[in-house]
Parts: structure tokens; sequence; C-alpha cells
């Protein structure tokens, strides 16, 4: 173990969505090498951003370097570097509810310019990031996210089907309920062309969390079912049993999701916004979010043609190859231990 280095282990006391899962698959990969300091109880909301504030500072000692993964860390140390995985809590206020947004505005660009070294998933962030804020560029570091190929890979899916007793044919979003992901957009996509697939069923799997608005939904959603939270163990039978996987969202910070699609062997079409093209590259079928015909058009089309289908299966499968945790872990260790 490294003394020097302390991770700032408030994520796990929250349940697992897609940035802690990042937290979580780092620290497996590096976390003999470091201390994680997290908080005596489960401290959510207010209370998390106190512990985080307050009580965290007085922790790290003047010779250690605090690693904060999850978007938000202590102002009081300097000599921390800070994970940002999206600005979306700047850029886009309508997404969010009032309290979050606002203290997001209020903490992260006094943050960003405190701490030493700033940490992010893909170019698409780290422009953004040294577009909004003047600092150095060697500041900001790209730490690209991974795959878990030991459980994401083409598995069985019986277990999922058989837990939530899906139908032979689905389509797949997988994903936290909220404003982002454009969920009415792919409902009213598959709403124009459902009557052709009548033996296939859209299944959204995720739930709501209390930083987002909530979502008014479409008033008819016809073949579609929706599945709630999934838990980890079910994730890769779910994706291994679809039909194809859809992420139409306004913006991503990376996509965890359609790499864990991909890494299961499930092809994907998603948009084509934020770092989504940046993670897929090649390996999937891109639209534009706010196109809903266009969305309706490529769900037809993968649908109909089974050899575009094994297609965007082999190259998905090809592209997860190219991100591991381990490689993920490595950078950012560089980083810490750099920060020396």
């Amino acid at each position: 173990m490294n003394p020097n280095i302390v991770m700032n282990g408030r994520f796990l006391s929250r349940r697992v969505t897609g940035v802690e899962r990042c937290t979580s698959e780092v620290l497996n990969c590096i976390g003999d090498r470091l201390r994680v300091v997290r908080p005596a109880f489960n401290l959510r909301g207010a209370s998390g951003h106190a512990w985080e504030q307050l009580i965290l500072p007085w922790q790290i000692h003047n010779d250690e370097t605090l690693w904060s993964p999850t978007n938000t860390g202590p102002l009081a140390v300097r000599n921390q570097a800070l994970t940002i995985h999206d600005l979306s809590p700047l850029e886009h206020s309508e997404w969010f509810v009032k309290s979050f947004h606002t203290f997001y505005r209020l903490l992260l660009p006094f943050l960003i310019h405190r701490v030493k070294t700033i940490l992010v998933p893909a170019k698409f962030i780290r422009r953004k990031i040294l577009a909004r804020f003047s600092i150095p560029e060697d500041r900001v570091i790209l730490a690209p996210n991974g795959v878990n190929l030991l459980m994401f890979h083409p598995v069985d899916p019986a277990p999922a089907k058989n837990y939530y007793s899906l139908p032979d044919k689905y389509i797949l979003f997988v994903g936290s309920l909220q404003p982002r992901k454009n969920l009415n957009t792919l409902i009213r996509a598959w709403q124009l062309i459902q009557s052709d697939f009548s033996d296939v069923t859209l299944m959204i799997a995720g739930s709501t969390e209390p930083s987002f608005q909530p979502i008014s939904w479409p008033d008819h959603t016809e073949q579609t079912q929706f599945l709630g939270y999934v838990p980890d163990y079910l994730l890769p039978p779910l994706y291994a049993g679809a039909l194809m996987f859809v992420q139409p969202s306004y913006d991503e910070g990376f996509g965890l999701t359609v790499l864990e699609a991909m890494a299961c062997g499930t092809p994907v079409v998603a948009s084509s916004a934020g770092a989504l093209p940046e993670t897929i590259d090649d390996a999937g079928i891109l639209i534009d979010p706010s196109d809903c015909q266009g969305l309706s058009d490529a769900l037809a089309q993968c649908l109909s043609d089974r050899g575009l289908r094994e297609s965007l299966r082999q190259r998905g499968l090809e592209r997860a190859n190219h991100f591991t945790w381990q490689n993920t872990a490595e950078i950012i260790w560089a980083a810490l231990a750099g920060g020396k």
C-alpha cells in the first residue's frame, strides 16, 4: 500500500449505478495500493455532502493525496485528484431538481480550480472542461472507462428471462430514468413501428433517482415493459438476450451501458450526442437524439436485418476488447502517484 494515497469512499454508501460501478471497478484493481476513507454510516444527499466537506478533510494528512472519484470532493483539500464524469448539472439545470443543480453549480467551478488534477473518461469531457474553465491542459487527464469482461460477455440469457418472465424477442434500454436519457423519444419511435413487430417488446430497465426531475411518460406504452432496478448478477443475461440495445441520450460523459451491451454481444443503436460516438466508434448505429423518425428507422432496420445485427454484434465484441478497467486504473494510479 502507498500510505500517501487516499480514496474518498463516500460512493460506497450508494446504490450501484454507472458512476459507482466505474469507481468500484477501479478500486478492485488498485485497492491494495491506497487507503479508503468512508462515512461510518450510509449517508446520502445533504448529509453525504456535509460529511465530504466537513469531516473528510480532517482525515487527510498534509502529505497525502486524496482521490475523489465521483464528481464532488472537499474544497478544503487542495492536494486532490477529482474525477468528473460529465458536466450536465452545469449545462442542463432543467434535468435536475433545484437543490441538486444549485449545489453543483456553486461547488464544481471552485473545486475544479482548487484541485491539482482532474480525471475524465472521454476526450469529449476534457474538451468541455478546458473550454469552460481557465486551467492548464496538463491538469486534465484522460482515463477512459473500461468493462469487466469476466462479468460482461455473451452468456445464457435464461436467468434474466426466467426471473423477469421476458419475451423471446426484446429491445433493451438500461439506465436511470431521467430526462437526459431521452426515453420519451425512444417510446415514440417504438410506437411508430411496433405494429410491424408485434412479437417484440421494448424493455426499459432502471429506476428513478431523487436528484433528477421526473419524466412525463407518453399516454400509451403498448409492447413496453418497465423492469425497475436490475441487480448486477442479472445484467449480463439481460443484455445477452436482447435483439439490440438502444441508448438515445441527449448527452453522455462516456456511455458505460453501451460498452457493457457490446461486450455481451448485443447490437447497439445509440445517440450521436456527447461521448457516445467516441466510445462506440464504428461498432454501432448512431442517430440524432432529436430525430424520432431517424431512431424509428434505425430500430426497424436492425430488427429486420439479421445480417446487420450479426455484423454489429461482431464489431461490438471487438470494440469492447479495447477497454479494460486495469488500463483505466493504471492511468489513474499514475496520475495519483505522480502528483506526489
